[in-house]
């Protein structure tokens, strides 16, 4: 199996829904068993952008919103779009500010993701941020948020509790639970 083949044959593409952050994407053609098929993709034109923002104590910081597509409430890391071509640290210093107030003196990738490949482009960069200092929150017009600080165990808890679900934040937690584990920050 050649790994670098699209197993699709695409005859046509059409733009069925476009707004600045996002575009649909309608796909006919061959599906890999050569029957007729058709794929809707949904394009980012951001790169999500997450945060952890750890300080000294072994705090981190939620920020918990109502998500209108699930329609309920979210506890997540800060997170944020980046227009792609913006350079992803940019993104994430403005994120943190917005969102919870914070700057950090020290930041580290800690992951890279594809968010959901079955029906999105979406990628992202999840962003360790430590030597934290207090300012003011930002939020967009868009965002109605709360801030909780928390110690790191207990953010890990409410992952395994099932009460942080949002894709980016699990990640993020569990790697920086296994970078815990493993000795790996300083």
């Amino acid at each position: 199996m050649d790994t670098t083949k699209n197993p699709w044959t695409i005859h046509s593409s059409e733009v069925r829904y476009d707004n600045k952050w996002i575009q649909v994407i309608h796909h006919e053609g061959l599906n890999p068993a050569g029957g007729p098929g058709i794929y809707g993709v949904v394009h980012f034109k951001n790169l999500a952008i997450g945060v952890i923002a750890l300080d000294d104590q072994q705090n981190t910081y939620l920020v918990g919103q109502y998500r209108f597509p699930l329609k309920k409430f979210s506890w997540e890391i800060p997170e944020g779009g980046g227009p792609l071509g913006e350079v992803p640290l940019e993104t994430a210093k403005r994120e943190l500010l917005e969102e919870t107030g914070l700057v950090a003196n020290r930041w580290d990738v800690i992951c890279e993701l594809a968010v959901s490949n079955s029906v999105t482009d979406e990628t992202g960069v999840v962003f360790l941020a430590r030597e934290l200092e207090q300012r003011t929150a930002e939020p967009e017009d868009t965002e109605e948020l709360v801030v909780k600080k928390l110690p790191f165990e207990e953010v890990y808890q409410m992952v395994k509790n099932y009460d942080i679900t949002d894709s980016i934040s699990v990640v993020a937690i569990q790697k920086i639970k296994l970078m815990m584990l493993e000795g790996e920050l300083d």
